[in-house]
C-alpha cells in the first residue's frame, strides 16, 4: 500500500510529518504502537488515516470532554460526519441511540469511565473495532491512581473485548512515564516511535515578582490570541474579573455547563475572544493554530504539565511565547492538593466512616477491593513522583542556564539545535507586536529561496 497516495487522497498532503508514517504502518499490520510526537505535529492524523485504511470503527479514549468535542468538530469541518463523542453532554436517550448505532460511526470518542461502563462494554462486544487509541496517554501515569483510577483498568477492558491493535499517543512522557504506559496499558513491550519534545518556535520566559501587575502589563502589551492558565477555578474567576473591562476575554473551567464550555471554545477558536483564562481543563488537543502566547499565572505541577500547556501556542509554526509568572510560595497550592490525596489514603487505610463520603476512596474500594496492598504501593510511588516533579518545576524557575535545555534534558533527550532566539536566559525579549517579526520571517524565507535558485551556499 502506498501511504503517500492515501495521505494525499484523504487529506491533500503530499508528505508525512516526522513520525507519522512510522506510527501508521505498524498499526495497519496489526501491531500495537506507542507514539510520542510534539504538540501540534499531527498525532490525530495518525489514527484518522489508519482508520480510513482499515475496516471497522476506531475507538478513541480521550481524557477531557473539551478535547473530544474539538476533535469531532474538526472531523466535521473536514467533511467527516461519522464522528461522535459519547460523553455526559448527551442525554440518556441520545446515549442509547448512539450505542444502538455504533457501527454507523467511524470514529467514536469516549472517556475511560465511559469505556468501562457495563452498557458500553456490552454494545462494543457487537462492534467490529478496527483498533483502539488512547489519546494523551501520559494520563495513564499522571492521573491513573490518585485522580482517575479508571485509567488503570483500561487494559482489562481492552482484553475483555479482545481489541487489537492499540495505539497510545502523547506529546510528553519521560522514560519513567513511558515505562508506566508499557506496563499498565500494554502489559508488555511494544514498538515505540519517539520524537523530540522541543517546540523551537516557542520562546521561554520566567517573570518573578508582583504577578497581577505583570499580568496587566503583559495583557495590554502583547498582541494576538492567548491563554492564561490558573491552578484553581476560584483563581480563574478572580483574574477574569480583574481584567475583563479592557479585554475581549472569558473564563473556562470544569464548573461551567457543557453548553457554556462548547460556546466559549467555539468563540475562542473563531477569534471572537482574544483571551481565555482557564484551568488545565482547557486546551488539550485544541486545534487553534494562531495562539501567540501562553501565560501561567500559577505554577504548573510538573514540567510535563508545563510543556503540554505551552504547546498550545504557535501550532502554525510561527514565533510564539510562553511566560511563567512566579512568586515565592506559589508551590503551596500543590502541597495542599498532595495533602488531600494523602488524607484520602489515610481514610482508605483506616476504613473510617468518613471514607464512604469520599468519591476517590469509593473508586479505590471499587477497583482495588482485594488489592489494597498494591494500591498503597502505587500511591506511595505516586507521592514521590509528584514531589520530584514539583521540585523539577521549581528548578526550572531558578536555573541560570538555558531553560529549553533544562526541559529537554528532563525528558531524557538532547537539544540538537538551539534556536537563535531561545529563552530569557539567552537574551530573548518579549515580542509585543508580531508585524515586524512576520516581515523578517518572510524576508528570510525569500532569501532562502533566492539562494537555492542561484545555488549560493
Amino acid at each position: 500500500m502506498n501511504l503517500e497516495k492515501a495521505l494525499h487522497h484523504y487529506f491533500g498532503y503530499t508528505s508525512f510529518r516526522p513520525g507519522q508514517k512510522e506510527i501508521i504502518a505498524p498499526i495497519l499490520e496489526g501491531e500495537s504502537v506507542f507514539g510520542m510526537l510534539p504538540t501540534g505535529t499531527g498525532k490525530t492524523l495518525c489514527y484518522q488515516l489508519a482508520g480510513y485504511l482499515m475496516e471497522g470503527t476506531v475507538l478513541i479514549i480521550s481524557p477531557l470532554i473539551s478535547l473530544m468535542e474539538d476533535q469531532v468538530t474538526q472531523l466535521s469541518l473536514n467533511g467527516e460526519k461519522r464522528g461522535i463523542a459519547l460523553n455526559s453532554l448527551l442525554s440518556k436517550g441520545e446515549k442509547q441511540f448512539v450505542l444502538r448505532h455504533l457501527a454507523s460511526y467511524k470514529f467514536v470518542f469516549m472517556s475511560p469511565e465511559m469505556f468501562l461502563a457495563e452498557p458500553v462494554q456490552t454494545a462494543l462486544k457487537q462492534l467490529k473495532v478496527a483498533f483502539l487509541v488512547v489519546d494523551e496517554a501520559h494520563c495513564i501515569s499522571q492521573w491513573g491512581v490518585d485522580f482517575r483510577p479508571e485509567y488503570l483498568k483500561l487494559a482489562e477492558g481492552i482484553q475483555q473485548l479482545n481489541i487489537s491493535p492499540v495505539l497510545a499517543l502523547t506529546a510528553t512522557a519521560t522514560q519513567a512515564v513511558r515505562g508506566d504506559i508499557q506496563h499498565l496499558l500494554f502489559q508488555r513491550s511494544v514498538k515505540e516511535v519517539i520524537h523530540p519534545v522541543d517546540r523551537p518556535n516557542i520562546r521561554l520566559f520566567v517573570r518573578q515578582g508582583e504577578k497581577m501587575q505583570q499580568l496587566n502589563a503583559l495583557v495590554s502589551s502583547l498582541s494576538g490570541a492567548g491563554i492564561i492558565y490558573c491552578a484553581t477555578r476560584k483563581q480563574v474567576e478572580r483574574i477574569y474579573h480583574a481584567i475583563k473591562q479592557s479585554e475581549s476575554v472569558a473564563y473556562y473551567h470544569g464548573g461551567l455547563t457543557g453548553q457554556e464550555r462548547r460556546m466559549l471554545q467555539q468563540q475562542f477558536l473563531t477569534g471572537k475572544l482574544r483571551l481565555l483564562i482557564a484551568t488545565n481543563a482547557f486546551g488539550m488537543g485544541i486545534n487553534k493554530e494562531d495562539i501567540r502566547f501562553v501565560i501561567h499565572y500559577d505554577l504548573p505541577a510538573s514540567p510535563e504539565d508545563y510543556l503540554q500547556e505551552i504547546g498550545r501556542a504557535g501550532r502554525d509554526g510561527k514565533t510564539s511565547q510562553a511566560i511563567l509568572l512566579y512568586n515565592e510560595g506559589d508551590e503551596k497550592i500543590h502541597y495542599f492538593l498532595q495533602n488531600q490525596t494523602a488524607e484520602a489514603k489515610r481514610l482508605f487505610q483506616t476504613k473510617q466512616k468518613e471514607a464512604i463520603q469520599e468519591p476517590l476512596v469509593q473508586k479505590w474500594q471499587h477497583f482495588f477491593a482485594d488489592r489494597s496492598d498494591e494500591l498503597l504501593q502505587l500511591l506511595e510511588r505516586k507521592e514521590k513522583t509528584k514531589h520530584n516533579q514539583l521540585k523539577s518545576m521549581l528548578a526550572y524557575i531558578q536555573t541560570e542556564n538555558c531553560r529549553r535545555e533544562f526541559l529537554i534534558h528532563y525528558f531524557d533527550q538532547q537539544l540538537i539545535r538551539k534556536p537563535q532566539v531561545c529563552c530569557d536566559l539567552d537574551h530573548a525579549e518579549l515580542i509585543e507586536d508580531y508585524t515586524q517579526i512576520q516581515k523578517e520571517q518572510e524576508v528570510a524565507s525569500w532569501q532562502s529561496i533566492l539562494k537555492k535558485l542561484v545555488k549560493i551556499k
